[in-house]
């Protein structure tokens, strides 16, 4: 590896979990699931343990699926300040070595430790301290992928765990990368699977071998971009600590306490989660140029939709609108619906020049826009609900409780 980058990747195993057993050694080689809401048994289930997996138990499960699962599973409620300052602490440990880490989430960071090699050692050796002195100063276990790219860390970090590292060489990847599921390469989500498995690419080694044009033809930019990872082939860097990766999408989610059966009720939904992603495209000084819609039915299973919008927008109601539309033109409801997430995505700077419009058109986004401007004036003084939209009074299926929500990139009221 002496010719090539030395890149780690740090998986912190069942980080909320964990913490939760570090703080409370009464629980360790128990089944634990850190829940949302543990009162609730339309809560989800955020984390588990080693033992809780075994059991069955999976990140997303609703509460009472897990006690179905697991009847000895214990819930625990989340501790975001604990989990945050023990990421941090972990960051920390990290920055020992290298002040190029990249965090990926709470619990999972890249390294690149090439510039440190001669005064810590080699890659390996550099995984093993880390490892070490994780367990023996924090309590946590990490699992470790090293390797020449960003790619190929992250699929050693998965490949053994817990408390283990996997080291995956530029002469050794073939053997090691390509025997594996196409799924387990980063990028690869469930439609992609899926439409790759139609083809006959099942394992990363076939995805390596199909024809590059192909893959471009069939998915575009990102079957070249992937036939270049199955390849060994990343240049990506990693970012120091000081980058701040531009907001690309901002996206609001949440499980409902009970099924959604009608397309009012998803509307409603959707009118509740747009009314934070249009505050957090106001925070960022952003407007998006698309949407995307995904929704979980009652089966678990996924589906996930999205257009172009006509004109870039921050308004909630638009976003509301056309999430809507692509919902009613799309979903066949054959099952009800679990869970929602509304995506702003393709943004663009709020002061971009924006194309004429016929002027009726123009005066009315321009009292909208008045009208939005005024509402997030009085919810910035009085609180978020001082003020909302007529069509969300009556029932709504979703929770008081912000833990049965997924937020994305941005921020969220004070």
């Amino acid at each position: 590896m002496s010719k090539d980058r030395a890149i780690l990747h740090s998986d912190l195993n069942s980080f909320y979990a964990s913490v939760e057993i570090m703080l409370n050694p009464t629980l360790r080689d128990k089944a634990i699931a850190v829940c949302g809401s543990t009162e609730d048994r339309h809560g989800i289930v955020l984390a588990k343990s080693e033992k809780a997996k075994k059991a069955g138990i999976k990140t997303g499960m609703v509460n009472w699926e897990a006690r179905q699962k697991c009847p000895g599973l214990i819930m625990v409620p989340p501790q975001y300040e604990q989990y945050l300052k023990y990421s941090k602490l972990t960051r920390e440990i990290y920055q020992r070595y290298t002040d190029q880490v990249e965090p990926y989430g709470m619990d999972e960071c890249w390294l690149d430790v090439t510039g440190s090699l001669g005064i810590c050692g080699s890659a390996l050796s550099i995984a093993e301290d880390i490892r070490r002195t994780t367990r023996e100063e924090l309590g946590l276990t990490v699992s470790i992928g090293v390797s020449y790219n960003k790619i190929f860390a992250k699929l050693g970090s998965d490949m053994k765990k817990p408390d283990a590292i996997t080291v995956i060489n530029r002469c050794d990847y073939q053997e090691k990368v390509w025997p594996l599921p196409v799924s387990d390469l980063f990028y690869v989500g469930r439609a992609t699977d899926k439409k790759l498995a139609r083809y006959g690419i099942r394992t990363i080694g076939e995805l390596a071998r199909a024809p590059r044009d192909f893959l471009k033809s069939t998915l575009g930019k990102n079957g070249e971009m992937l036939w270049f990872f199955a390849n060994g082939e990343d240049l990506s860097r990693v970012m120091p600590n000081d980058f701040q990766s531009p907001v690309k999408s901002i996206g609001h989610g949440t499980t409902c306490i009970s099924d959604l059966e009608t397309n009012d009720e998803v509307w409603k939904v959707m009118l509740h989660l747009t009314q934070d992603i249009s505050h957090r495209l106001r925070v960022h000084d952003m407007k998006a140029n698309g949407i995307q819609i995904t929704v979980k039915d009652n089966t678990l299973s996924y589906r996930q939709y999205q257009t172009q919008l006509p004109m870039a927008t921050q308004s909630p109601m638009e976003i509301a609108s056309a999430a809507r539309h692509l919902f009613e033109n799309n979903y066949d409801w054959h099952t009800f619906v679990r869970a929602v997430t509304v995506r702003a995505i393709n943004l663009e700077p709020k002061f971009m020049p924006q194309q004429l419009m016929l002027f009726d058109d123009a005066a009315r986004r321009a009292r909208l826009e008045k009208l939005d401007d005024t509402i997030e004036i009085i919810r910035g003084r009085f609180g978020k609900w001082s003020i909302y939209s007529a069509s969300l009074l009556g029932t709504m299926k979703t929770s008081g409780d912000s833990s049965h929500e997924v937020i994305m990139p941005g921020i969220m009221y004070a």
